[in-house]
């Protein structure tokens, strides 16, 4: 008669918990995601609404999200350097676009395969253009980079111990400190960097240099700290994300973004 009780009353307690862990699952059905606002056609902020960020992360994201019936909002939080912050400590639940390190993979969990890839170059004035085959031969001259920015571990441990990187908090100043002369060159991703040049107005008076330094893939990537970090929600992001690389769809958004952006 008591182990009936016992069990009935422990069924009970089942019940009455039921609601409550559904309670604390449902939050993350909506998730937050953001990333570098001077990142087009990957990222930039919206016109119509500053406090959002479009552009093909931002559609892919959306994409993977309505696949496995998640919200997942991508918004302004700041500069770049603020937005690795904003996710870093859990604020913000995603970085919707981010190099791997090893230096971040203590701090979030990257989500595989990467599902796009996108070339860092060197970009100088035309007047001041020099030979350029190596990274050695950007030794002995001055050049500038975004705060915590990465080009790929290579690249940057060699950076760290050979190049005089001045780091600044946003591209736009990064370029025009360059057109000012009083950096050689900088250090940033291609298409990003074309559109930035565009809307600076200087297309017509900087160049990238040849080879690229890098070509990274660009991860999703879930912050240690974000309360729906669970093992669940990484594994079905993961899966979902191999069906989309599989496919033409971040081609897709990559060129219908561009188009966007011009």
């Amino acid at each position: 008669m008591i182990e009936r009780c016992f069990r009935h009353g422990l069924l009970l307690l089942s019940c009455l918990l039921l609601p409550l862990a559904a309670v604390a699952q449902e939050p993350c059905r909506r998730l937050t995601a953001t990333g570098n606002p001077e990142y087009p056609p990957y990222l930039w902020r919206d016109p119509q609404n500053p406090q959002q960020l479009i552009g093909a992360n931002a559609d892919l994201l959306k994409y993977l999200g309505k696949q496995l019936g998640l919200e997942i909002e991508v918004v302004y939080v700041g500069p770049w350097s603020r937005a690795q912050e904003e996710v870093r400590t859990g604020r913000i639940d995603l970085m919707a676009g981010y190099f791997m390190t090893q230096a971040r993979q203590q701090q979030m969990d990257f989500i595989t395969p990467p599902f796009l890839h996108t070339p860092s170059v060197v970009w100088v004035r035309q007047d001041n253009a020099f030979a350029y085959h190596q990274w050695a031969d950007l030794k002995g001259r001055k050049g500038g980079t975004l705060v915590n920015n990465s080009h790929g571990q290579q690249f940057d441990d060699f950076a760290r111990a050979n190049l005089i990187l001045e780091a600044v908090p946003s591209a736009r100043q990064a370029f025009e400190k360059l057109m000012h002369k009083r950096s050689d060159y900088v250090v940033y991703e291609q298409y990003p960097g074309m559109a930035l040049a565009r809307t600076l107005g200087i297309a017509s008076t900087v160049q990238v240099l040849e080879p690229p330094i890098s070509s990274e893939g660009l991860y999703l990537a879930l912050s240690h700290d974000s309360p729906c970090n669970r093992p669940h929600l990484r594994e079905a992001l993961a899966r979902q994300m191999e069906k989309i690389v599989a496919g033409a769809l971040p081609q897709q958004l990559l060129q219908q973004n561009l188009k966007r952006w011009q």
